[in-house]
């Protein structure tokens, strides 16, 4: 009789001693970055990493400089923090980095979804085919009808302009702006009353699935956990299946374009209905914890608040919460005063981390002259929070919020900005860059836009506690998009008389 007990705790053992030799053989080469394993073998400081990404490489910057290589569970990356650098890796000229490939294996593990030969060159016309120009028009056109009615509900103006509402800021936005939103993309029946209690279920369960996101993307779960994790994806493949689609009026044509793709490549059902999750996850992950901070900030600085409303008084005249209204959405593009809260709101709270997989080894060449070795299997990493948005010398004062910060002592937009006296390009990265740009980011934008214009213009706001100050972040959302607060924020809310 064999003895599988010793047996697996042999092969155990040789598996992780595997794995730890991996990581203690590596040698910094000549050329190569600093190269920083860690304290553990194969975790290397994984566990830093995941516990406060900010802070952890805040650290290391300070203590290797510009560029770096850490190990992070056994696999390496490489830190660019100069961003005067970025050009050469967002243009990639010798296309050796690889988006794709990364980008795959995450989406087939937090999502189910296979991609299939194309998808992504498919993403990003259907994006450009209908989340621009004339597409974005009619999905805006959509879009306010519908935030009109996820506010106001099905039978219009039922709130008492003589009453304050309380709620909390945070849940108040990501709430209607996922409805609004999940709606908008994916249709609606005749039943107002039925499609908003269904989207109110959905977003309930969908935070549940966000809140578990950073550490499911880490593997870092509890056995239950894990089990919520699955009943979660098997509850919104089924909610958002194509079979269901079918009994919906209003599907956008952005997912009708991108599902019909998949169909002419032979892709199942079942896939489609991950591809569908996927995508609900790409367009709302982001709007709902966006729209909070850019709210709060207002709400804190009462000089923003009355330059916002100002600007839209006089471009837009009056901005009602009804459905099929006449409203000047050509104006959306001429709010200079919005569009700097936007872009100030993203530089503060916005951290998205921009990776790259080294397919060969190659040479970096850094601004300062420096050439640096790239090792092929590695990956090359880009954390613009910290390198740009944080950077003092681009923005001064870099935490404070400055609702003008984008605006020209004229009044247009700024684009000019600087780092050691060199003009620099990208002084903000929000949305990525180069081919890891959100394909969704005008949708996105605008989406927001018009939840605060409502916001404004149709209700008084105020926050409970107005010495309340700004709610830290969340250090497990710190790379996943737009951070979430730490904790709630409460606030109050009334409609403002018809006038």
């Amino acid at each position: 009789m064999v003895l599988w007990g010793p047996v697996l705790g042999v092969l155990l053992v040789a598996i992780v001693g595997y794995l730890c030799l991996r990581g203690l053989f590596r040698q910094r080469r000549p050329k190569e970055p600093p190269l920083d394993k860690g304290p553990v073998p194969w975790l290397g400081h994984a566990m830093a990493f995941r516990k406060n990404m900010f802070e952890f490489l805040r650290h290391m910057q300070a203590k290797h400089g510009d560029i770096f290589t850490v190990q992070l569970g056994g696999q390496y990356f490489t830190f660019v923090m100069d961003p005067l650098s970025f050009g050469p890796i967002l243009k990639d000229a010798q296309r050796k980095l690889d988006f794709v490939e990364y980008a795959q294996k995450l989406v087939l593990k937090v999502f189910g979804y296979r991609s299939v030969e194309g998808d992504y060159k498919m993403i990003h016309s259907a994006s450009t085919k209908h989340l621009m120009g004339e597409g974005l028009e009619e999905l805006n056109k959509v879009m306010l009808d519908t935030l009109s009615l996820v506010m106001l509900g099905p039978t219009g103006p039922s709130l008492d302009t003589r009453c304050w509402r309380e709620d909390g800021l945070f849940h108040f936005c990501y709430n209607i702006l996922f409805k609004a939103g999940y709606l908008s993309l994916f249709g609606y029946t005749k039943d107002k009353d039925r499609d908003l209690l269904q989207a109110e279920e959905l977003f309930l369960e969908f935070r549940k699935y966000d809140r578990l996101f950073p550490r499911f993307v880490y593997s870092l779960l509890g056995p239950r956990e894990w089990l919520e994790v699955g009943r979660l994806q098997r509850l919104f493949h089924k909610a958002l299946s194509v079979e269901h689609n079918l009994e919906k009026y209003g599907v956008s044509n952005w997912i009708t374009y991108m599902l019909q793709f998949l169909r002419e490549q032979g892709v199942s059902p079942a896939m489609q209905d991950k591809f569908n999750f996927m995508m609900l996850w790409a367009s709302q992950g982001n709007t709902g914890p966006t729209s909070f901070w850019a709210l709060f900030f207002l709400l804190k600085h009462p000089e923003a608040m009355r330059a916002v409303r100002e600007e839209a008084t006089r471009l837009l005249g009056e901005v009602r919460l009804e459905a099929k209204q006449s409203f000047k959405f050509g104006a959306l593009h001429r709010m200079p005063v919005l569009d700097s809260v936007m872009e100030e709101t993203l530089r503060l709270r916005a951290s998205p981390t921009l990776l790259r997989v080294v397919n060969d080894d190659q040479v970096l060449q850094m601004a300062s002259g420096q050439e640096c070795l790239l090792r092929s299997g590695d990956i090359l990493a880009l954390f613009p929070y910290l390198s740009v948005h944080m950077d003092p010398d681009i923005h001064p004062e870099p935490t404070a919020f400055r609702y003008n910060r984008f605006l020209t002592p004229s009044g247009s937009r700024k684009v000019d900005f600087y780092k050691a006296g060199k003009k620099i390009r990208h002084y903000t990265m929000p949305w990525g860059s180069g081919v890891s740009i959100c394909p969704g980011r005008f949708l996105a934008l605008n989406e927001m836009k018009l939840f605060i214009l409502l916001m404004v213009m149709n209700f008084d706001l105020e926050l409970v506690d107005p010495d309340t100050p700004v709610p830290p972040v969340d250090p497990q959302r710190w790379g996943f998009g737009t951070t979430q607060p730490s904790h709630e924020v409460r606030f109050r809310y009334r409609l403002r008389p018809s006038e």
